[in-house]
């Protein structure tokens, strides 16, 4: 198959620069920006999942942000099929795309392709997320140990959203989940460009602090509080929700809270950057050297 068109992708750990680098790079193209971060999908959480400002966004056109409700749930391969369409559009039009994210599922759904799966069931999904709200983690952990034992075996077992999908891949399908899984395979039909922004550990800490300290004076926890009433859906099962969540409800107190989510913030690049080096296809660039990726689409 014939690569048609350029897809770069900038990935990287949370606070890194990708949204500025994505950007500059969509703006010297005069293309457009496709968002993969599963977070900022969801319009009520603006605050807290960072979602980009329109000064941020540079006035170039950013797709998938803050569309979704609270209720709504999207898998990766749901986004994969919403996002094909305007990828190909954008390639049709420009000839080049920018993917950007920080969740390595979501990128590798479009940039890999995934496994054939069922689609969602909500109706399955219902009953999983009311048994897990009644009966916790482990009960839907331990039933997905008599369905699909291999799938059991590796899950991160603190992801109810993961293991709710696997159950209701196995319920829906009447298959094991592990059975349907053959790993991703690179597409063909465009050419890839991944970047990867890198800068030292103390720096990317510092700017997560500032980040968070931007967040909590820009009303993070008012923000928390509106959403407080919805706690228990999978969307705000998320960093600095959960920890102000904590607060209200007296478990902690509000310099904690505030500690925690960046202490969350940075486990979580932590495994961000982990899982970026586990993949051997990143060209790694620090977040000022953006025109380093566009002098090697114009060569």
């Amino acid at each position: 198959m014939t690569p048609h068109g350029t897809l770069v992708v900038i990935g990287g750990p949370t606070a890194s620069g990708k949204t500025a680098m994505a950007a500059q790079v969509a703006k010297h193209f005069g293309t457009e920006v496709i968002s993969g971060d599963s977070r900022q999908f969801y319009r009520a959480m603006r605050i807290g999942t960072a979602r980009p400002t329109d000064a941020e966004l540079m006035g170039v056109r950013h797709h998938f942000l803050g569309h979704l409700e609270l209720e709504e749930t999207w898998s990766a391969g749901e986004f994969a099929r919403q996002a094909e369409p305007v990828l190909q559009e954008l390639l049709a039009r420009h000839g080049i795309a920018v993917l950007v994210g920080g969740s390595g599922l979501y990128l590798n759904a479009l940039t890999h392709g995934l496994d054939p799966m069922p689609l969602a069931d909500h109706r399955i999904r219902e009953r999983l997320q009311k048994r897990f709200a009644e009966h916790g983690l482990p009960d839907l952990i331990a039933e997905l140990g008599r369905l699909d034992p291999a799938m059991a075996g590796q899950i991160d077992r603190n992801n109810p959203h993961r293991v709710i999908r696997a159950l209701e891949v196995c319920m829906a399908s009447g298959r094991p989940y592990s059975d349907q899984r053959h790993g991703h395979r690179q597409r063909q039909d465009l050419h890839l460009l991944r970047i990867a922004l890198d800068l030292p550990r103390e720096a990317l800490y510092a700017r997560i602090d500032a980040r968070v300290d931007r967040m909590i004076a820009e009303g993070l926890e008012q923000e928390a509080r509106s959403l407080l009433p919805f706690r228990s859906l999978n969307a705000l099962r998320t960093v600095g929700y959960r920890e102000f969540f904590e607060h209200f409800d007296g478990k902690i107190d509000r310099d904690e809270a505030i500690n925690l989510i960046k202490q969350h913030t940075r486990n979580y690049a932590k495994r961000q950057l982990t899982w970026l080096r586990r993949e051997k296809d990143w060209r790694w660039v620090r977040p000022d050297q953006a025109d380093i990726i566009t002098h090697l689409l114009d060569a």
